[in-house]
C-alpha cells in the first residue's frame, strides 16, 4: 500500500528555488517552480511567530508614548489601578513591586519608587530602602514559588543605557533557570513563556508575606 506523501515546499538543490511538491501520488506530482523575483509569498522553512499585540508597543516607542514622558508614565498610572489590571505584586509605603508586561522570563519583577523620579541617586533615602527590602523578598518569593537557580538584578539609567521608562527609576528582577536558555532568544530573539501574566502575578502575590 503506498504511502501518502504531504505536500509542501522543498528547496532545489543549488538553484535557490522553492519547488512545491503537491499530490498524494507520486505519479500525479506537479512541480511549480518559483523564486523571490516572480512570486510574492514565496514558502519557505522557516516557521512563524505572530507577534501582532507588539506593534502598539512599537509604535508608541517611536512616538515617545508610554516612556514616563508628560502624563503618559505606564509606572505612575499603574498604582491607581486594582492589582490584577495593574499587575501589582506588593504594596509598600514607599515604592511597590509589578510584573514586567513584556517579560525576559516568566516571574520577571520591577521594583518602582511612586515618586516620578528617573535615576537612582535622585531617591530618598526611604525609597532607596525600602526598593533594597522589597527586592530581597521579591527574591525570597520567586525562589519559593518558582524554584530558580539565579536572578538578574539590575536598572539600566537612561534611554541610551536601555531604560524603556526613561523618566521613571525601576529595578528589574529576573529569575532565571539552570536551562532557560535556548535557541529562541539566542538566534531568533524569541522567549518562550510557558505561563500567562495573570497566573504569575496571582502565584508570587499569593506567596507574599503579609505586611507587619
Amino acid at each position: 500500500m503506498d504511502q501518502e506523501r504531504p505536500g509542501g515546499p522543498e528547496q532545489v538543490p543549488g538553484t535557490g528555488h522553492v519547488v512545491d511538491v503537491a499530490g498524494p501520488d507520486p505519479a500525479d506530482e506537479r512541480l511549480v517552480i518559483r523564486d523571490a523575483a516572480t512570486g510574492a509569498a514565496v514558502p519557505d522553512a522557516f516557521q512563524r511567530l505572530w507577534n501582532p499585540h507588539r506593534m502598539a508597543y512599537i509604535d508608541a516607542g517611536r512616538e515617545g508614548v508610554g516612556r514616563g514622558h508628560d502624563d503618559d508614565c505606564p509606572f505612575c498610572a499603574a498604582p491607581g489601578m486594582s492589582d490584577e489590571d495593574g499587575l501589582i505584586v506588593a504594596r509598600g509605603v514607599h515604592a511597590y513591586v509589578l510584573l514586567n508586561l513584556f517579560p525576559y522570563n516568566n516571574g520577571h519583577l520591577l521594583v518602582c519608587p511612586y515618586r516620578h523620579v528617573p535615576l537612582y541617586d535622585e531617591a530618598t533615602p526611604e525609597e532607596t530602602r525600602e526598593m533594597a527590602e522589597l527586592t530581597q523578598t521579591a527574591m525570597r518569593v520567586l525562589r519559593a514559588v518558582s524554584h530558580c537557580d539565579g536572578f538578574n538584578i539590575g536598572m539600566n539609567q537612561g534611554e541610551v543605557a536601555g531604560a524603556g521608562v526613561a523618566a521613571h527609576l525601576h529595578q528589574h528582577i529576573v529569575p532565571r533557570w539552570a536551562s532557560d536558555s535556548n535557541f529562541f532568544p539566542i538566534i531568533a530573539r524569541t522567549k518562550s513563556m510557558s505561563q500567562l501574566l495573570g497566573d504569575t502575578r496571582r502565584l508570587v502575590a499569593e506567596g507574599w508575606p503579609a505586611a507587619d
